[in-house]
């Protein structure tokens, strides 16, 4: 599969949108497997294309895998983790067109990173990325609680609180929208399930952090998890230039049930209004007129 991409930035035209919670969270459930292998080796495979980063660098960092143990295979926001018996954590950031599979990738021209394994049914595990964007870092545990602990990223999508959401955004001036991307106040939400959460809680998306009540926070907690695990049954949505693809190299189902996203100039399923477009912060926002009213 060799598809071309979207244009970024050109009027009417969607921007590619990198995986979120639901498409990482599918990614690793689809190497699951992997936990309980042994890593018998670590390739960066050649690629013409711009390379992706990838740190320490690749002998050193082939030194403290093979022969390992993978302890787990756990998602962090939008990466998934492969915990090694050492305590070491290798880390895959799809960033905006990678992937994290097992089977066959979608083209192996773009292939960037493969692990062997043994001891288990999957016998490799291999990061994908067409465009150069996606980084794979082995982190000590001492590293990654600095880098990536709970200073750095917000509690996970699925497991957010009205709590969470009032204590880390609601003394904030940003728009709620954009505030929702914000890794840090809450990880995994991207631009598309923004977009969907805020219809769902019935909250207008331009609408100021500081101006939300208890009330609507414990609407926008609710809405994100219900949203978010709607979207993980139907393993994620795949947009755009079709990159996101899940286990078995199809199109993930959730793309079908978007209620505003990617609908400009259409119906709202809920009141029957316009679904509107606007830009904020550079990004594309979807929401009904009627059902999402600024107060």
């Amino acid at each position: 599969m060799n598809l071309p991409l979207a244009i970024l930035g050109a009027p009417g035209v969607l921007a590619v949108p990198m995986p979120e919670l639901p498409e990482v969270e599918t990614m690793r459930r689809g190497v699951a497997e992997a936990a309980g292998a042994t890593v018998t080796s670590f390739e960066r495979l050649p690629c013409p294309r711009k390379p992706i980063g990838v740190a320490p660098r690749v002998d050193h960092l082939r030194r403290r895998v093979v022969g390992r143990g993978v302890a787990a295979v756990e998602r962090l926001g939008k990466r998934v983790v492969l915990r090694l018996e050492t305590g070491d954590r290798l880390v895959m950031e799809p960033r905006m067109t990678g992937l994290v599979g097992a089977g066959d990738s979608p083209d192996p021209f773009y292939l960037r990173v493969e692990l062997g394994l043994e001891g288990v049914g999957l016998e490799r595990v291999w990061f994908w990325d067409r465009r150069g964007l996606g980084k794979v870092r082995l982190y000590s545990a001492a590293e990654f609680a600095v880098e990536l602990g709970p200073e750095k990223l917000g509690p996970d999508g699925l497991v957010v609180s009205s709590d969470d959401l009032h204590r880390r955004l609601a003394g904030s001036r940003r728009a709620v929208k954009v505030a929702l991307l914000d890794q840090r106040a809450v990880a995994g939400i991207g631009n598309i399930y923004a977009a969907e959460i805020l219809h769902v809680a019935e909250v207008h998306p331009a609408t100021r952090c500081d101006r939300l009540t208890q009330a609507t926070w414990r609407r926008i907690a609710e809405a994100t998890r219900a949203v978010l695990e709607e979207a993980v049954r139907y393993e994620g949505s795949s947009l755009g230039d079709g990159t996101y693809r899940n286990k078995l190299n199809e199109d993930g189902g959730y793309q079908l049930h978007h209620r505003v996203y990617g609908r400009a100039g259409e119906r709202c399923p809920r009141c029957g209004g316009t679904i509107q477009r606007i830009v904020q912060a550079q990004r594309s926002t979807f929401f009904c007129a009627s059902c999402q009213r600024r107060r």
